[in-house]
């Protein structure tokens, strides 16, 4: 029972944050340069590996490869910054945490920590709720 809990955390886990990072490639598709007539070649290679990204299937390339699409966007697509959820900048780690307050990772840490803490109990988690919670949403 507990594996069965366990993987159904975990997918949900996955889950949110693939909903999130899907929600961010089709916020990034409507703005320029993507949307400009005359797209510059690398830019139209950036967008076609960030909307691959959502559909990797081997979690150690989809984590590899979104920590590169992530550190492209932060150094190279400033203006898309407000739509990057900070879920994810988290989940795909790496140099991605250098982007983030020691705060804001600490409040990360400990949502993992419940999270994990809820999984060894066996116990039901949602991790959007709990993250309202934690970083004063409710």
């Amino acid at each position: 029972m507990s594996t069965q809990l366990d993987h159904q955390a975990e997918t949900q886990y996955r889950e949110h944050h693939l909903r999130l990072l899907r929600d961010f490639v089709r916020q990034a598709q409507q703005q320029p340069p993507f949307v400009l007539e005359d797209c510059p070649p690398e830019d139209l290679e950036f967008l076609a590996q960030l909307e691959a990204l959502p559909r990797a299937h081997d979690e150690e390339d989809f984590l590899h490869q979104g920590q590169q699409v992530l550190g492209r966007v932060i150094a190279a697509y400033g203006q898309l910054m407000p739509l990057l959820h900070r879920d994810l900048l988290w989940y795909f780690g790496g140099d991605c945490l250098h982007f983030m307050p020691d705060e804001e990772i600490a409040n990360y840490q400990i949502l993992d920590e419940r999270r994990h803490e809820a999984q060894a109990e066996g116990r039901e988690f949602s991790y959007a709720h709990e993250r309202a919670k934690l970083f004063g949403l409710h």
